[in-house]
């Protein structure tokens, strides 16, 4: 609809964290649709730095990009309302209601259902019953979506931490790609995700979720903000129907899409914001070797678990000099793996439904439970729950002494 069918109207004035904000609606006569009414949230607190604490920046930003790390860890912050296009279906109001633990930015124990129907081996997301994702609240009882009758996949999904998500980022696609060449040991195979990037339109290696679904910060922000609350976005402009009932979204969907809209002043929407924030957090401080966690990690090298979850790797060449060429300990390799009973079922993106990405182990001390799906309360029982590719090295640990599967764990629970 062009701007000159449009009719603005000032709905109201408002204090907003001291700062007098006119917040603006505007309508749409022919679907009587109203503008999502979305303002500038600022990060209550002290400006954060980089003071090596869990939930801070990189080191060496700059000021502008120390102003863009606080500016979205504002957004990051922020409280969806149906007034600023929360839904209609959706799982939370925020990104720091779920990546909370310990810390904004983390992860926590809140997990996501996502369904699917396998027939004679090949998964069906069910889209037209609003799949594979559930959303989990409504703005409106009604709405409310279910686990169709005919899925025969359920699956739940925990929240994952994103400390050091911009290092991730910004390691090089070849760099994976070269890790699935390497000669493994135990049969290991792993592969890179390969996904469209919805941002640029091209082919990259996926490395962000469960099943490395996405590519960038801003295709991971775009795509939690549609699916977790239902915020359209340049990139994810359609709504997602209750349970893909078109009645129900035209019912109670009254905001025009995209809802996130960029900003002209500042070229950013708030999507953008988001992935400032996620890309300048710092990654979880290195742990604090002594003899038993060297020991441990001694152990971790020797009985295979590296194969999959490699130690460190490096970003490439960035603009950015917080992020160029840097060592990235994560302990992963980013690929996807055949994981066995240890697969979740769904099919996504690139990987199929037996295959799971490698999870970073760093950061591992400040979050449980574990698995992808919260199943292990321990690190011990994750181990001992691992299958498929990673078999061998499970079966090694189990064969372990107990002082030495103690050494082991240890050495985990100081990353």
């Amino acid at each position: 609809m062009k701007s000159s069918t449009r009719r603005s109207l000032v709905l109201s004035v408002f204090a907003l964290m001291g700062i007098s904000v006119v917040v603006v609606a505007e309508v749409d006569p022919p679907n009587n649709k109203v503008r999502a009414r979305r303002q500038i949230h600022h990060h209550e607190g002290n400006a954060p730095h980089a003071n090596g604490r869990l939930g801070d920046p990189l080191p060496d930003l700059t000021q502008d990009q120390l102003a863009a790390f606080t500016d979205g860890l504002g957004e990051f912050e922020n409280v969806e309302t149906p007034e600023s296009g929360l839904g209609p279906v959706y799982n939370n109001t925020s990104c720091a209601n779920c990546h909370s633990a310990p810390i904004v930015g983390g992860a926590s124990a809140a997990t996501v259902t996502r369904f699917g129907r396998m027939d004679k081996g090949v998964f069906d997301p069910l889209s037209q019953d609003g799949g594979s994702l559930m959303q989990s609240r409504a703005i409106d009882p009604a709405a409310l979506e279910h686990v169709p009758a005919d899925a025969t996949v359920v699956a739940q999904r925990l929240v994952t931490p994103l400390f050091g998500a911009g290092l991730i980022e910004a390691i090089s696609d070849k760099d994976i790609q070269d890790l699935s060449k390497r000669k493994k040991a135990d049969g290991v195979l792993g592969r890179p995700a390969l996904v469209q990037d919805v941002t640029t339109g091209t082919m990259r290696v996926g490395r962000f979720g469960w099943k490395a679904q996405q590519a960038t910060l801003l295709a991971f922000a775009a795509d939690a903000y549609v699916n977790e609350m239902g915020i359209t976005s340049r990139f994810f402009p359609t709504e997602n129907a209750p349970n893909g009932d078109q009645k129900l979204l035209a019912e109670f969907d009254k905001t025009a899409d995209p809802e996130d809209q960029v900003d002209p002043a500042t070229g950013k929407s708030d999507i953008d914001k988001a992935a400032d924030y996620m890309r300048f957090l710092a990654p979880p401080a290195p742990p604090r070797v002594n003899s038993e966690v060297q020991l441990g990690f001694n152990l971790f090298m020797r009985i295979g678990c590296a194969e999959c979850h490699v130690p460190t790797l490096f970003t490439g060449p960035n603009t950015v000099r917080a992020l160029d060429r840097k060592p990235v300990n994560l302990f992963s390799d980013l690929l996807l793996h055949d994981m066995g009973s240890l697969n979740d079922g769904i099919a996504q993106a690139d990987a199929l439904a037996n295959e799971m990405k490698t999870a970073p182990l760093w950061g591992l001390r400040h979050r449980a439970p574990y698995l992808h799906d919260g199943r292990a309360p321990t690190l011990f029982l994750a181990i001992t729950g691992h299958d498929g590719e990673a078999a061998p090295a499970r079966d090694r640990f189990s064969k372990l002494p107990s002082s030495q599967q103690k050494q082991l764990v240890d050495f985990l629970n100081s990353l």
